[in-house]
């Protein structure tokens, strides 16, 4: 069983793109750490910033920034899979969505566990590549009398 992550060459425009298994394999894995950082905000962050000496409101606020990351995490780890599974492929879409993660969700968590807050301002570049990646998608999706994987983009 090869369980390396496959990057192929698309034939009509001769850049790299993720391969179908691979999309499936970083999606299954971001809903893997989405639901062991949710599992962990939910049970284990609470203490953890309860012995920080914070203020409730901080406390607060600080939780549901980690909700709100594991929820995005989430979320686009089902589309990403399921972009994988699909018979057309947006080629665009499942690498922007998993930057758009890495990056949202990633800075949150840092936020959360005392990252200064600068880290906010490069929260919503994340948001856009998550937004771009839903763009891409809608782009690629195959309509009545097009082609496969030829959408309102040509294949985005």
């Amino acid at each position: 069983m090869n369980n390396s992550i496959a990057v192929t060459e698309s034939p009509d425009s001769g850049q790299a793109t993720p391969s179908p298994h691979a999309a499936v394999s970083l999606g299954a894995l971001l809903g893997f750490l989405g639901v062991a950082l949710g599992a962990f905000g939910a049970h284990g962050l609470q203490g953890m910033l309860d012995g920080a000496a914070l203020e409730a409101a901080e406390r607060a606020k600080r939780i549901d920034w980690w909700k709100t990351a594991a929820h995005y995490q989430l979320v686009h780890a089902v589309a990403i899979v399921a972009i994988g599974a699909l018979p057309w492929r947006s080629r665009r879409a499942p690498v922007l969505m998993v930057a758009g993660v890495l990056i949202f969700s990633g800075t949150l968590y840092a936020m959360a566990l005392g990252a200064p807050r600068w880290f906010g301002a490069i929260t919503p570049i994340g948001g856009v590549l998550l937004m771009a990646g839903w763009l891409g998608l809608l782009l690629g999706a195959p309509f009545r009398g097009q082609g496969k994987g030829q959408g309102l983009g040509g294949g985005a």
